[in-house]
């Protein structure tokens, strides 16, 4: 029933997004732990520049911080935010329209987390789906309270821009749900509407499965990066799952592996020409101690996405 309810506030939501789009202001962001990868592009990437371009206030994330919840050290995390940044750009965000912006840049949002952990129970804690999925899927023999703690560490992301507006899967809702809870105890707390309750936009994109037929992640090793060439493009879809059928087809449902195949396919040829017309933009925008290194990344980037058309 609860999933219900939040698919039609969703459509209620593009609705009014359609028709006043600047009435809202979003949160969205990546954890800087490796590069983009093509579940990343269905699931978020190309709705946040949709939103961009339908005039929302668009505040997008690199979330460094975070990085440590589920490993023992930031192994390259400089490397890891400049590709996130280099592929926000080549995919079309606009740095005049989106802001963007690390943890480690806003202490204010961080110092959010201490009186944000006074408003939740371990209890509601430990009852999270997602967390308790993660867990299982990480790869370190113990996890730490980091990974406990890491939804109401994503409410201080969200809650300090004061966003209305969140775009999740279904797997995120019940981290949105924290938010939404904190939002309405601080303001009970202090007597004082200090934050808004955020709507949950739902992702309307496909399951994207990854190379060994399970959820697409860069934990589990599976994914397409949004970077790689097309060499490296093409072997990993010819090493990916499928089934005993010798033809193909698009039926999600039944055939979810061959699905997501011909998703991975489609989008290694359409990808370049939707999103690299950013190119100039990115160049321009990027500010940098080395100024030329980085345009020069941003064209090497979009011309890995471009020489996916000719496969």
């Amino acid at each position: 029933m609860a999933t219900t309810i939040t698919h039609r506030r969703s459509a209620e939501l593009e609705e009014l997004i359609d028709r006043d789009a600047a009435a809202f202001r979003i949160l969205t962001g990546d954890r800087p732990t490796g590069r983009l990868h093509l579940g990343h592009y269905f699931g978020t990437l190309r709705n946040r520049v949709r939103l961009q371009d339908l005039g929302a206030e668009v505040f997008v994330l690199i979330a460094d911080y975070q990085v440590l919840t589920d490993r023992d050290v930031a192994e390259r995390l400089d490397e890891y935010v400049t590709g996130l940044l280099l592929d926000y750009l080549a995919i079309g965000l606009d740095p005049a329209r989106t802001v963007m912006f690390a943890h480690s840049a806003v202490p204010a949002l961080n110092q959010l987390l201490l009186p944000f952990l006074s408003l939740v129970s371990v209890p509601e804690l430990n009852r999270n789906p997602t967390v308790k999925d993660e867990i299982a899927h990480s790869r370190q023999s113990a996890v730490s309270s980091l990974m406990l703690n890491y939804p109401v560490h994503q409410a201080a992301d969200i809650l300090f821009c004061k966003a209305n507006l969140v775009p999740v899967g279904q797997d995120q809702l019940p981290h949105l749900e924290i938010t939404r809870v904190i939002a309405r105890r601080f303001n009970d707390r202090y007597g004082l509407p200090v934050f808004p309750v955020p709507d949950a936009l739902l992702s309307g994109a496909p399951l994207l499965l990854g190379t060994d037929g399970t959820k697409m992640s860069k934990s589990r090793g599976n994914t397409v990066p949004l970077s790689a060439t097309a060499d490296e493009t093409a072997r990993l879809i010819r090493g990916a799952q499928t089934d005993s059928e010798r033809r193909i087809s698009y039926d999600p449902a039944r055939r979810p592996a061959v699905s997501s195949l011909v998703l991975r396919a489609w989008t290694s040829r359409s990808l370049a020409s939707s999103r690299c017309r950013s190119r100039s933009t990115s160049a321009r925008a990027s500010r940098s101690s080395s100024p030329q290194r980085s345009s020069a990344s941003i064209r090497s980037r979009c011309s890995a996405y471009s020489r996916w058309e000719t496969r």
